[in-house]
């Protein structure tokens, strides 16, 4: 609103001062203290009142060190982070920039569906939420809006870089002179680092076109119900997701900044995405959230995100790898949610398997997911083929390892745009 306002008096008035909405690093940053202050100055306020209205945290008891005394703390703070996101954002971002419609709609609609999972939990004590085939199939619908837009929109397009090369190196990197809708992203690791969907169909003739915007929403709606159920298991312990978040949305936001940026975009070699640019100023917010809420839910944490926020984080990183052409960074950059995702997968595939054939069910971890393993001692008397660390680990070095973790995996993550 301020961005559209602002630049009206500019250009009608030349007001002093106006034109500096035009920068979208000084609307970042911007974006970014304003969501910090949201989150701490307001957070404090919404936190008291979900204690009056005795929204707790409903705890099992699962034998780990401190767990019990998190009982009573105020979940669904989630929407302390959404409410930080989306006012600096509506208030600061171009809201005809469809890239900004995009994530303000992740937001809203992933924060409903969290809100509506922890609303049945809390308030009807029913302990399993919403079901799970209504998440997934609001993870679908949002994927399936994502894909659809990104192929509908003509606003989304790119345009193809392409080397000029002598005999010992790269010359320069040259852009089409027209921008082309085209479904295509950016490989890690690779010489010629752009796939284009399409060509997976190559064998399909005239079909090609078609049969790879297909192939591209489905793998959108993958991506999103992964990353979004991903976040959700990865918290479990006081700001591991919050944390975890953050260190993602700064590696987003340098990654939308170069790529719709031609100079950097260049440089880089990378494909550049027109517009994609204003996806800073969300980032800016959605960093400024996380570290805010931050200030309340690291340990001991004072409020829980609950589904309210960690389908939302989740669900709000993999839109924006996917609206800037990165998502096949996304199993490198997320590697924490990845690996949480994996550890469930592998326990009760691994369980299942070995109470067939053995008549008894034996485990991998000592508990999934794997923040959890950490946390239980060796000498547990739990049938796990990994016991390591026979010492449970104290809950907040596990969460500040994790996060070493995820900023090793962010710079590997930016690295790739050159290491190839």
């Amino acid at each position: 609103m301020f961005y559209h306002l602002f630049t009206y008096l500019d250009r009608s008035f030349d007001l002093p001062g106006a034109g500096m909405f035009h920068y979208i690093s000084f609307r970042t940053g911007l974006a970014f203290i304003t969501a910090l202050l949201i989150s701490t100055l307001f957070g404090r306020r919404i936190i008291n009142s979900l204690q009056r209205k005795q929204i707790g945290e409903t705890i099992r008891d699962l034998g780990l060190e401190g767990q019990m005394s998190k009982k009573g703390t105020p979940t669904m703070g989630g929407i302390i982070i959404i409410i930080a996101i989306l006012l600096p954002t509506l208030l600061l971002a171009n809201l005809l920039n469809v890239y900004s419609l995009l994530m303000i709609t992740t937001t809203l609609w992933l924060g409903v569906i969290g809100f509506a999972d922890d609303y049945i939990k809390v308030f009807r004590r029913n302990k399993d939420g919403l079901k799970g085939r209504f998440k997934i199939i609001g993870q679908v619908g949002l994927g399936l809006i994502v894909g659809l837009c990104m192929y509908l929109s003509p606003d989304v397009v790119i345009r193809e870089n392409r080397e000029l090369r002598n005999a010992e190196q790269i010359e320069a990197v040259i852009y089409a002179k027209s921008d082309v809708k085209a479904p295509q992203t950016t490989i890690p690791f690779v010489k010629n680092n752009n796939l284009d969907y399409r060509k997976l169909f190559g064998w399909a003739g005239e079909q090609a076109e078609t049969l790879g915007w297909i192939f591209f929403i489905f793998t959108v709606i993958f991506i999103v119900t992964a990353v979004s159920n991903g976040a959700n298991l990865t918290d479990g312990l006081d700001g591991l997701a919050t944390g975890s978040s953050a260190i993602m949305g700064v590696t987003l936001g340098i990654l939308a900044y170069v790529s719709g940026n031609v100079n950097y975009a260049g440089y880089l070699n990378i494909m550049y995405i027109p517009g994609a640019g204003e996806l800073l100023v969300f980032a800016g917010a959605f960093i400024g959230a996380t570290i805010g809420f931050l200030w309340y839910n690291s340990y001991p944490a004072q409020v829980f995100m609950g589904d309210t926020g960690s389908l939302t984080l989740g669900g709000i990183i993999a839109v924006f790898a996917i609206l800037i052409h990165k998502e096949l960074l996304i199993p490198v950059l997320c590697g924490i949610f990845l690996v949480e995702s994996l550890s469930v997968i592998m326990q009760r595939v691994y369980f299942r398997y070995s109470k067939r054939r053995h008549g008894t069910g034996q485990r991998i971890f000592k508990m999934a997911p794997l923040h959890h393993h950490f946390q239980k001692a060796g000498n547990a008397g739990i049938d796990a083929l990994w016991q390591k660390p026979l010492q449970a680990i104290p809950e907040s070095k596990i969460v500040v390892r994790f996060w070493i973790v995820g900023l090793i995996l962010a710079a590997v993550t930016i690295i790739t745009l050159k290491m190839r």
